[in-house]
């Protein structure tokens, strides 16, 4: 009997063989794996050319390493199940870098409260974000879920079904959308598509075919190994070859793309300002009435004083915290008219000012670094107080107009908000200014713009206090001279800041009223009177800033204007006089004179000469006499008929005016409501800021707030002025109506309630703002027709 033949010791063991079989195909699906993690991390280092720091292109490491080893550890599971686990890693993974980018932009909050705040806004912000863009959780959130699907998709493609050049394309899709995202924003880099490249034919290179199924699965295959010699030979070879002709050729298609890549953020409207911000040169005259309103705390740090060349008055102007900047003037208000981008903790330098048509751009100054940290007290809106021009902020979120280097807080100013900012203020070179010219152009068009009716003694007033001025230097000086001379700043003036306020400003005597006004109007006057000659201008609203840091209060409140130049850029000026000076009175030459009338006047024939020099009959002197006491009755007659119809006038208006409060006060409790919200519109109808047609109920009660906080309030001990009343409860009524029907906010029987409570809430804030108002208004208040042209 012949005993089986026992394997010889040389021999592998089944065991061994499928060991060393499941080995190798761990290896096989482990490197191509490798490169699809190494891929989608490459665009994840493409994408980080417009991010600051690192952040970014870590996580996007870390997802694709963290989906490709998923990929891998249930390559041997079925395929249904890849997908439900890999989302549950996806989740844990994008908790985690909400955290870390969290923590890295130093925003605080609860971790679910900010991840669904990111997971609601992560597109937008993206593609609204400044670059370069701050790695927070609603900028990195985006990106992070791509590319976990990217290289969860090539892990798929290339492990488990052996299709390495179909799990190439994900990680290309996701790299090409990177560039994308980067598009114009950036230098261009040679080197990462030629390791994009490299990467991608090692993947492909080192895969093998598809892996047999069934018995021939466990078949050695033996390969010679001059075979394998020659395979990987040819392969370094083709490589090699690959990356040569791939050098040799980029440089020359690099040179041959002229075209700009697209950027996908000028398809995508930025935020802007909210109608309470669009204007805030209107707060000035509320800050002067309030000058002891603390608004903000600030403290400073770094070199703050001006370089010896620098001018006294320029480089105090430089150091003032900026509000806004008002680029817009129509003939009736100045407003921002700028664009706020979301922005990181690091702010882009802000956009060079127009040079015109033909003319170099200012040569940016000496600039000097100042840190400063800022607490909010009473300070209220979105514009954010700041020293120009900031290149990082700390602490809050932003939003950034680069045109002016402004900032806002979309969630709104509330006390206790600090945040540090970190500006780089360039110096002005004041020995350029002599000689320096202004541009002109298309670029400059809405710093020239003046409005569609310009009064013509406004220009002429210009144009007399100019002339003889040689240079836009001189123009300017003379402006600002002229002003600061012969007009008294006074904290009482009332708001306003269109032509008729102008006017009144600048040509009424003071016996009328006339040449006193605060820093808005000097402000204002300034930068028409420049359009009017040629020199573009804007105007800053902002504050002075305390010697030494500490409180700024309403007092500190200021606007000024400033003037483009070529070569220089944009330079403040000071046309506010000294503290405590007497205006000098203003030449009869600069008022304009009144044009006569179009109609010749009324000619009166000569008196026939006598023949005789007797002296009149007493009769005529009689004559004369009874016809003075006719004329005197006449006149008389004439005046108390005048006197009568403005009685009977003033009556009319006074029933129509008590005729259109019953109407708004009679109807059922729905009416009633709406009835009371007309109200208010009549009140700021009266007080000269009748509301805008397009604001929603809500929108119109932040303006009817802002108006009363912006009217002055002279505060009596005999006569107190009362409080104004919150309209948020009214404007919530207004919408029940509108929106839920038959019921106020489905209140029931209690709607009569609610209607009496609206009555008494627009009674209440009537009354405090004709509390606001000077004494005339006060009297005329109920007899003003203008609300009966209100629908």
């Amino acid at each position: 009997m012949v005993a089986p033949a026992r394997p010889s010791s040389g021999a592998s063991a089944p065991g061994g063989g499928r060991a060393l079989a499941r080995a190798g195909g761990w290896l096989a699906a482990l490197v191509p794996a490798a490169v699809v993690a190494g891929l989608v991390s490459l665009a994840g280092l493409a994408a980080g050319r417009v991010y600051s720091g690192t952040l970014l292109p870590q996580l996007i490491a870390g997802a694709a390493v963290g989906a490709v080893l998923i990929s891998l550890a249930l390559r041997r599971a079925p395929s249904w199940l890849v997908a439900p686990v890999s989302v549950l890693a996806l989740v844990g993974y994008l908790l985690l870098a909400v955290r870390l980018s969290a923590a890295s932009a130093l925003i605080t909050g609860p971790l679910a409260e900010v991840a669904r705040d990111a997971a609601r806004n992560a597109v937008p912000r993206l593609l609204t974000a400044l670059i370069p863009i701050e790695p927070q959780p609603d900028t990195v959130l985006a990106p992070i879920v791509l590319a976990w699907l990217a290289a969860l998709g090539g892990a798929e493609l290339t492990a488990r079904l052996s299709r390495p050049a179909l799990g190439l394309l994900p990680p290309l899709f996701l790299y090409a959308s990177a560039l994308v995202l980067v598009g114009p924003n950036a230098s261009l880099v040679i080197w990462q598509p030629l390791l994009f490249a490299a990467l991608a034919a090692i993947g492909v290179a080192v895969a093998g075919p598809p892996s047999p199924r069934g018995a021939a699965a466990t078949a050695p295959v033996r390969v010679p190994l001059a075979l394998r010699v020659r395979t990987a030979t040819g392969l370094g070879a083709g490589l090699v070859a690959v990356l040569v002709l791939i050098a040799l050729v980029a440089p020359f298609v690099a040179r041959a793309v002229v075209a700009t890549p697209t950027d996908p953020r000028t398809y995508v409207a930025p935020p802007s300002l909210d109608i309470l911000d669009q204007n805030p040169l209107m707060r000035v005259a509320g800050w002067a009435a309030y000058p002891k309103q603390h608004l903000f705390d600030v403290s400073l740090a770094g070199n703050v004083r001006a370089t010896a060349a620098a001018d006294a008055e320029v480089a105090a102007h430089d150091t003032r915290l900026r509000l806004a900047v008002l680029s817009d003037w129509d003939g009736v208000t100045w407003h921002v008219g700028g664009d706020y981008l979301t922005a990181g903790r690091v702010l882009p330098d802000p956009v060079p000012p127009p040079a015109g048509d033909g003319q170099s751009a200012p040569e940016a100054g000496e600039p000097r670094e100042i840190n400063q940290r800022v607490t909010i007290a009473e300070l209220n809106g979105r514009l954010l107080p700041a020293i120009a021009a900031p290149a990082k902020v700390d602490g809050v979120r932003v939003a950034y107009d680069p045109l002016t280097g402004t900032m806002i807080r979309p969630d709104g100013l509330s006390p206790g908000v600090t945040y540090t900012v970190d500006s780089v203020n360039p110096a002005v070179d004041v020995n350029l200014l002599p000689a320096a010219d202004v541009p002109s152009g298309e670029a400059v068009a809405r710093y020239l713009a003046v409005g569609d009716t310009v009064p013509t003694d406004l220009t002429q007033f210009a144009e007399k206090i100019t002339n003889g001025a040689g240079s836009p230097y001189l123009r300017a000086q003379a402006l600002e001279t002229f002003l600061a001379d012969h007009y008294t700043y006074a904290p009482d003036a009332p708001s306003g800041h269109a032509y008729p306020n102008l006017r009144f400003f600048l040509l009424q005597p003071t016996r009328l009223g006339g040449q006193r006004g605060t820093s808005e109007q000097f402000a204002a006057s300034f930068a028409a009177l420049a359009r009017l000659v040629g020199l573009p201008s804007r105007v800053v609203v902002g504050f002075r800033l305390p010697a030494k840091g500490g409180a700024v209060r309403a007092s500190h409140g200021i606007a000024w204007p400033e003037v483009l130049f070529n070569g220089v850029g944009w330079v403040p000026f000071n046309p506010m006089p000294e503290p405590k000076a007497t205006p000098e009175p203003i030449d009869e030459e600069f008022i304009p004179k009144v044009k006569p009338p179009s109609e010749p006047p009324v000619t009166v024939d000569p008196p026939q000469e006598s023949t005789t020099a007797s002296p009149p009959p007493r009769s005529v002197a009689v004559a004369s006499s009874e016809a003075g006491t006719a004329t005197g009755l006449i006149a008389g007659g004439i005046g108390g008929g005048v006197a009568l119809l403005v009685v009977v006038v003033l009556l009319a208006l006074f029933l129509l005016r008590a005729a259109r409060h019953r109407a708004l006060a009679a109807g059922d409790a729905q009416q009633r409501v709406l009835g009371a919200w007309d109200e208010v519109g009549d009140a700021l109808t009266l007080a000269g800021v009748p509301p805008p047609d397009h604001l929603s109920a809500r929108e119109l009660a932040m303006y009817a707030a802002e108006v009363a906080e912006a009217s002055p309030r002279r505060q009596h001990t005999r006569h107190p002025r009362p409080a104004v009343p919150p309209l948020d409860d009214l404007a919530d009524m207004v919408n029940a109506v509108g929106f839920a029907g038959s019921a106020i906010g489905g209140m029931g029987a209690g709607d009569e309630a609610a209607a009496e409570a609206a009555r008494r809430t627009a009674a209440q804030y009537a009354a405090a703002l004709r509390a606001r108002r000077s004494w005339w208004r006060r009297l005329l208040w109920r007899v003003d027709p203008r609300p009966l042209r209100r629908r």
